[in-house]
């Protein structure tokens, strides 16, 4: 799947929407790029002060957590697929590749903590899978942080992104897990749940591998 001119990329480059997620049925899911690329709020904050370690940022975006957990002493690495979401990540300061987390990636199996933010359990659509290498990628007794959607949900659909005035990328599967799906699939994967927030609508979930 090439990025390079979809409307996420857009989107990223003018640092604002619109941009949503459209499923095949027509519904939209709007996508917050204007936060995505603003600095950290108090709800990343949160995810911030439990990272410990060296973190892996999964779907990093324009890099607002990588350059943050590079401020406050991580070795930190964020990893996406699109060009220009590794393009802000460096700008900022950041260390980023241009790599689907599916591929070869440094320090698999040594990662201390790992993220999936802003909806990011969707990558690939299939979560179990997604976290069964989040587990290959980090240390045996190591942490994923991971951002469950808001609604009590567990989807997968194709979908594209689409910048409200007609221009769409290509279809991609994807998926939407709330809390509770989201800790069935990583019991599934080998992970259990260590801790469970909200903070301004956004919720989280701290997941371990028992030892």
């Amino acid at each position: 799947m090439t990025w390079h001119d979809d409307p996420y990329a857009v989107a990223l480059r003018a640092g604002r929407g619109p941009l949503f997620l459209r499923r095949a049925d027509g519904r939209r899911f709007p996508l917050d790029v204007e936060r995505w690329c603003a600095g950290t709020d108090a709800a990343d904050q949160s995810v911030l002060a439990r990272c410990h370690g060296t973190v892996l940022d999964v779907g990093c975006g324009p890099g607002r957590l990588v350059a943050a957990l590079a401020e406050r002493g991580h070795r930190t690495l964020g990893v996406d697929i699109s060009p220009a979401a590794v393009a802000g990540t460096r700008r900022r300061g950041g260390m980023a590749l241009c790599r689907s987390v599916f591929e070869p990636l440094p320090g698999t199996g040594r990662w201390t903590t790992a993220l999936l933010i802003d909806g990011n359990i969707g990558i690939g659509g299939d979560p179990v899978a997604l976290l069964r290498r989040m587990a290959e990628l980090t240390v045996r007794d190591g942490r994923l942080i991971a951002e469950a959607d808001p609604a009590e949900v567990d989807e997968r659909h194709l979908v594209c992104l689409d910048d409200g005035s007609g221009g769409l990328g290509a279809p991609f599967p994807w998926a939407r897990a709330g809390v509770t799906a989201l800790v069935r699939h990583a019991g599934t994967a080998g992970w259990s749940p260590a801790d469970e927030w909200s903070v301004a609508g956004r919720r989280f979930v701290e997941l371990v591998r028992p030892v």
